[in-house]
């Protein structure tokens, strides 16, 4: 089983970055395939961010990709989300999410375990 905890979360302006930190604890971490959800208002929720569980492949959504990176410290049992260029839409509890049998943005995945959410609010 594993634990996962998110922080990172907070207020800025459009155009400046924040880093989300997802900090795991339980058995195997480097196990598990990787990602990031987020739930915005009136909208459904989407995983915007996936890393494979070596940290070798990455897979963003259209409307995140060339802003945001996932990584992975599998030493540390550690997994970041580094967001750039932010804009009001972006505005949503993020969670960190994990899967033993894979996650691929775009397409329906079973999620094991996630944290409770931290909020990002962007303001223009």
């Amino acid at each position: 089983q594993v634990q996962l905890v998110e922080s990172g979360g907070g207020l800025v302006q459009a155009g400046g970055s924040l880093r989300l930190s997802c900090a795991a604890s339980g058995r195997i971490f480097s196990t598990y395939a990787m990602g990031w959800l987020r739930q915005a208002p009136g909208k459904e929720r989407e995983l915007v961010a996936a890393i494979t569980q070596s940290g070798g492949t990455t897979d963003y959504a259209d409307s995140v990709k060339g802003r945001f990176t996932i990584s992975r410290d599998n030493s540390k049992n550690m997994m970041y989300l580094q967001m750039n260029s932010l804009k009001p839409e972006d505005t949503a509890v993020y969670y960190c999410a994990a899967s033993s049998l894979g996650l691929r943005v775009g397409s329906p995945s079973v999620i094991h375990y996630w944290g409770q959410g931290t909020q990002v609010t962007v303001s223009s």
